[in-house]
């Protein structure tokens, strides 16, 4: 016997189809783009774009009282991680410290390699130098851009709507990570921390990694006060991460600064997105040892 099957069928099988591609489209819009927190957007004329944050108020939130601060760079991701180690903090000593603000990248474009990367290093991220005679004219990371949006924008934004303590930190995640290197050696009078978890360092050739010892090595008084910087990698990530994270602490040693207090982690048998979960408690824990000491 024939089945028969009519246009309605096929109309009708299109708009399910078409419905659940919304539905997932949604599900991963709420996943990346809403917070379980405060989202705020705030319209940018450095990036001429509008960019939400999420920020995460400490339990028991006194707005008469001044609090750290803790930029993140890389939205939901890890989020939880940041909000069960924030809690577990203030049960173990009667407080959060912090209020934390996490920026997530735009959701219908790729911004991610656009805002995080060096603007010495090239957005589409190579193992390889630049050729010396780059014909394609492949573009640059616009981390100065990104870096302007932070200090111009949201923080004078956070500053007026918040009431904020001088201990600020930047932490990023391995684009992000490199983020926070470049701040570091950019902007080191922004944040009195920094926390790079698996810091992509390796962008063309190792070029974050240059760039960070050029600048301990002729500019370090630039680094004015105590500052703090953790550095942690997956004991399980690509050889070449590890490569690069190994010159970062020979860097690092080299060119000893007793306004820069640094601690770097290799998490034993973590790959790249194990890596910043066991991270954060140690750290938070680090960075509270130093600005209590």
């Amino acid at each position: 016997m024939a089945i028969k099957i009519t246009k309605h069928y096929f109309i009708n099988l299109s708009l399910v189809v078409i419905i659940f591609a919304i539905g997932i489209l949604a599900i991963r819009y709420y996943n990346h783009y809403v917070s379980a927190y405060t989202d705020v957007t705030i319209n940018s004329s450095v990036l001429n774009e509008s960019r939400k944050v999420f920020i995460r108020l400490p339990t028991n939130y006194n707005p008469k009282k001044a609090y750290p601060l803790i930029i993140k760079t890389d939205g939901n991701f890890n989020l939880d991680t940041w909000d069960k180690a924030l809690t577990k903090q203030a049960k173990s000593e009667k407080g959060d410290k912090a209020i934390l603000v996490s920026i997530p990248n735009l959701f219908f474009t790729d911004t991610r390699n656009r805002d995080l990367v060096p603007p010495y290093a090239r957005q589409d991220v190579n193992t390889e130098p630049r050729p010396e005679h780059d014909m394609l004219k492949e573009p640059n990371g616009e981390a100065d851009k990104f870096l302007a949006f932070i200090e111009t924008e949201l923080l004078p934004y956070l500053s007026t709507t918040y009431k904020l303590s001088n201990n600020r930190v930047l932490s990023g995640f391995s684009a992000g990570g490199s983020f926070v290197l470049y701040t570091l050696h950019t902007k080191p009078e922004l944040f009195n921390g920094y926390f790079a978890f698996s810091p992509a360092a390796w962008y063309d050739d190792m070029t974050v990694v240059d760039n960070l010892e050029a600048f301990l090595t002729t500019q370090a008084n630039k680094v004015k006060s105590p500052t703090y910087l953790y550095i942690s990698v997956g004991g399980a990530e690509h050889p070449l991460m590890l490569k690069a994270f190994s010159n970062l602490e020979s860097v690092l040693t080299a060119n000893p600064n007793n306004k820069l207090v640094w601690q770097s982690a290799i998490n034993k048998g973590a790959d790249h997105s194990d890596n910043p979960s066991l991270s954060v408690a140690k750290t938070l824990a680090g960075y509270s040892v130093f600005i209590e000491r």
